[in-house]
């Protein structure tokens, strides 16, 4: 990829790029090192037009993350948070925005900052062991990384706010129930069904893929007449693009199909 990362790794597997969390003795938290690095690798990303798929992984057998690093915040001024801030942003921001299909492979704690992470990808596969929650305001603070807006999304708005207003865990169980998790894995095996699931995505149409994405994004929210209007540009985008004529040639000559990707 051209960069090289302490806090997190990147690895290719052909067409799908595995992000991972590597602070594992600290549990993944988010330093704020941790998340410039994030901001930086998905921007690399973002630009990598041979990647069609992108899995958010971390180390350790404990934690996918457990947010942000309290022990680094408990000697930060009021100045230190506020320089923190945007670096923060950029981080959950860059997760979010990333204009392929996303997946989250989440094993342990996914707690606060963690569990934004997870919630800012398009697909959560999570194995038995998943803890989730956003207990922000049991510390003094609220999700800040995305959480009061991706979760009702998710769930609804007094779902939502439950588990923002109590700050309460759940396990897998109550995570399936809520419609928090996409794919469910055996323990120790969520990074791998995710990478199958990325592998199974990235073999579509990544000119598709990538606007099936946007329309899905930009068309949440609105009133159907314009969401409508999304989808229709999204099309046009595809419809007259290499893909789609190289995915019709190969239907007919019963072939698997090999992308241009414009």
């Amino acid at each position: 990829m051209g960069q090289t990362f302490e806090l997190v790794t990147v690895e290719r597997h052909d067409h799908v790029a595995e992000l991972t969390l590597n602070r594992p003795q600290a549990h993944n938290a988010l330093s704020t090192a941790m998340a410039a690095e994030i901001g930086a690798a998905t921007a690399t990303l973002a630009a990598d037009r041979d990647v069609r798929a992108v899995v958010l992984s971390a180390m350790g057998e404990k934690a996918f993350c457990v947010g942000a690093d309290l022990k680094e915040r408990n000697s930060y001024s009021d100045a230190d948070l506020m320089r923190q801030r945007p670096i923060f942003r950029a981080a959950f921001a860059g997760v979010l925005d990333l204009p392929m299909p996303t997946v989250a492979a989440v094993h342990g704690f996914a707690l606060g900052g963690g569990f934004e992470l997870a919630l800012s990808c398009d697909l959560i596969v999570a194995d038995e062991t998943a803890v989730l929650g956003l207990p922000e305001v049991t510390v003094g603070v609220i999700p800040g990384g995305g959480g009061t807006q991706l979760l009702p999304r998710r769930v609804g708005s007094a779902r939502a706010a439950d588990l923002v207003f109590t700050g309460r865990r759940i396990d897998i169980d109550e995570a399936e129930r809520l419609g928090l998790v996409d794919r469910r894995a055996p323990t120790g095996e969520a990074r791998k069904v995710a990478l199958e699931l990325a592998g199974q995505i990235a073999a579509n149409s990544p000119v598709g893929l990538r606007n099936a994405k946007r329309a899905l994004r930009a068309g949440a929210g609105l009133d159907l007449a314009a969401a409508l209007d999304v989808e229709d540009s999204a099309w046009r985008a595809t419809a007259f693009s290499g893909d789609r004529r190289e995915g019709v040639a190969a239907f007919n000559e019963k072939r698997r199909p090999s992308w241009p990707g414009e």
